[in-house]
C-alpha cells in the first residue's frame, strides 16, 4: 500500500504532463491488447502441424479435404493455404495457384503489422512529453525559487526539482514499456509471415510433385 500511495502522491504532483503520458500509456495498451488477440490468440497454430495434415490429404489426392481443414482454421497461414489449394481443387495451373497465394499474402501480411508501428511512435511521444514535463516544472521551480526568502531558496529548488523529475521518470517508464511491446509484436508477425512464406512454397512444389507424378 505505501508503494501505491508513493507513486499516486508523485503521479499527482508531476502536473497536467502526467496525464498526457497517461493518455499514451491507455492507447498503447489498448493497441497491445488488439495486437496480442490477433497474432497470439487468434493467430496462434502449430505450422508444422497444419501443414502435416494438409500434406497428407494432398498425397492421398484429397484437394477438397484439404481446402477444408486449411479454410475450417481461421489463421493467416491457414487462409493463404487455403487460397492455393481452392484453385488446385478446381483444377487451375501452377501459375494460377502461385498468383492465387500471393494476392492472398498481399492481403493477409500487411494485416499482421497493422498498428504495431504506432507502439513505436507513442513511445517517443510519451519520453518527449515526459522531458516536457519535467522542462516546465523547472521553469516553474526556479520561477517560485526567484522570488522566495533567500533561506528557503534551496529547499524550495530541490523539491521543485524533484515534482518536476516525476515527469521523466514516468515517461521513460511507459517508453520502455511500449518499446517492449512494440518488439516483440514486430517479431511475432514476422514468424507468422515467414511461416506464410514458407508452407505457400512447400504447397506450390507438393501440388507441382503431384501434377508430375499424375
Amino acid at each position: 500500500m505505501e508503494i501505491v500511495e508513493f507513486l499516486v502522491t508523485n503521479f499527482k504532483s508531476g502536473g497536467i504532463f502526467m496525464y498526457g503520458i497517461l493518455l499514451v500509456l491507455v492507447v498503447g495498451t489498448a493497441i497491445v491488447v488488439e495486437r496480442t488477440l490477433a497474432l497470439v490468440v487468434r493467430g496462434r497454430v502449430n505450422a508444422r502441424a497444419l501443414w502435416r495434415e494438409i500434406e497428407q490429404l494432398i498425397d492421398r489426392d484429397k484437394l477438397a479435404d484439404a481446402f477444408q481443414h486449411a479454410a475450417a482454421t481461421d489463421t493467416p497461414l491457414a487462409r493463404v493455404l487455403a487460397a492455393g489449394l481452392a484453385r488446385a481443387h478446381h483444377g487451375e495451373p501452377a501459375a494460377a495457384i502461385e498468383r492465387g497465394l500471393e494476392e492472398t499474402m498481399r492481403e493477409v501480411l500487411p494485416q499482421l503489422e497493422k498498428r504495431i508501428h504506432y507502439l513505436y511512435t507513442l513511445s517517443n511521444v510519451a519520453t518527449l512529453v515526459g522531458l516536457l514535463g519535467t522542462v516546465v516544472g523547472l521553469i516553474t521551480a526556479f520561477t517560485a525559487v526567484s522570488l522566495a526568502d533567500p533561506a528557503q531558496k534551496a529547499a524550495l529548488l530541490a523539491t521543485g526539482i524533484s515534482l518536476a523529475l516525476n515527469n521523466t521518470a514516468f515517461g521513460l517508464m511507459v517508453a520502455i514499456l511500449l518499446m517492449l511491446a512494440y518488439s516483440y509484436m514486430q517479431s511475432r508477425a514476422a514468424r507468422i509471415g515467414d511461416e506464410i512464406d514458407e508452407f505457400s512454397l512447400r504447397l506450390v512444389n507438393r501440388l507441382m510433385a503431384r501434377t508430375g507424378a499424375r
